[in-house]
């Protein structure tokens, strides 16, 4: 698999795959989603989170599939209830307030993840051998501010706080979460993942310090486990906006560190693992504004002699245009 080739560095090649490549700017995607009923309702239906996991690979021929899913599944399988609402998005009727609140979660949750492992096996076994499959979940800190907060926030209030006035019970909390997803993402590889991303979307909330102490330091703990265990799987981490201090990452149990679009490659060069990124999503809206990006991105890996992942900094919107998705693909391996 060239994807696979890619992150271990074994060749210079630059293997293409999109965040959130299967979603609403796909007809076929909202085809399914329409049947389905709902967002959870789709991702709880393995055969159809299985047949939108592959339509942008027949589509667009990417190099690499990721399962369709949500990072929310977990804590809503932990036992926090969760609840899609329009216009609102994910919203948890349940919230993480104190110890006891903690010691209630579910560390078996993982056991109850089958839908996600049935999507897996079924995807790897239609998906064309040369295709990668790559499994997913959220960092602990990502997902602790969601269980916390009850929702998205721009302000992360409640989770800081908790941080910084409590600094044990917040420990507790990602210590809880963790060794779920250790066990959750195993599960993903024995049902045939060939490689693991962890989301941290929201990294940039805290400074240097807390983001290493309390979102790092779980990310290395998590892929320590699996690499141990797993030396073939490569892993993937995503730590959405931590430019300024990303010298200060230790990448030591990390095959391929996830740019987003605000951290220039320049910036992430001084990191020794394959790299994955970094294209400003909204460059999809204009041809001319993709073929400069992709050019950008390509100038800017000559001197390195490795291979890189090319995808987005962020995931692909909504609205963005088919034809631009080919024009893209079409600027990355032939321009």
């Amino acid at each position: 698999m060239r994807f696979i080739k890619a992150c271990f560095n074994e060749e210079q090649i630059m293997p293409i795959w999109l965040m959130r490549q299967a979603g609403r700017y796909l007809p076929e995607y909202m085809q399914v989603r329409n049947l389905a009923g709902d967002f959870l309702s789709l991702c709880k239906d393995y055969k159809k989170a299985s047949e939108v996991t592959i339509q942008p690979i027949t589509r667009f021929d990417f190099d690499a599939a990721i399962i369709f899913s949500d990072i929310l599944v977990v804590p809503n399988e932990m036992g926090l209830s969760l609840e899609f609402q329009a216009g609102e998005g994910p919203v948890f009727n349940d919230v993480i307030t104190d110890i006891n609140d903690v010691n209630k979660l579910d560390l078996n949750a993982a056991n109850k993840l089958t839908y996600v492992y049935d999507a897996i096996k079924l995807t790897r076994d239609t998906l064309a051998k040369d295709k990668a499959l790559i499994g997913f979940c959220g960092a602990p800190w990502t997902l602790a501010t969601y269980m916390i907060e009850a929702k998205g926030s721009k302000t992360y209030t409640k989770s800081k706080k908790m941080l910084y006035q409590n600094p044990e019970l917040m420990h507790s909390l990602l210590e809880r979460i963790s060794i779920v997803l250790c066990e959750y993402l195993q599960k993903q590889i024995d049902a045939g993942a060939n490689a693991i991303q962890i989301f941290d979307s929201w990294a940039s909330a805290l400074e240097p310090s807390a983001y290493l102490e309390f979102s790092w330091a779980y990310i290395e703990k998590i892929a320590k486990s699996l690499k141990q265990k797993n030396p073939s799987i490569p892993i993937i981490a995503f730590p959405k906006g931590v430019g300024g201090f990303i010298e200060c990452l230790n990448t030591a149990y990390i095959d391929v560190l996830g740019i987003d679009w605000s951290t220039p490659l320049q910036l992430a060069f001084k990191k020794d693992c394959v790299l994955q990124g970094n294209l400003e999503p909204c460059r999809l809206y204009s041809k001319q504004a993709i073929k400069d990006g992709v050019l950008a991105i390509k100038n800017a890996l000559k001197e390195q002699n490795k291979a890189h992942i090319f995808n987005l900094g962020h995931g692909i919107l909504p609205d963005i245009p088919i034809e631009n998705v080919h024009y893209l693909i079409e600027q990355v391996r032939n321009a």
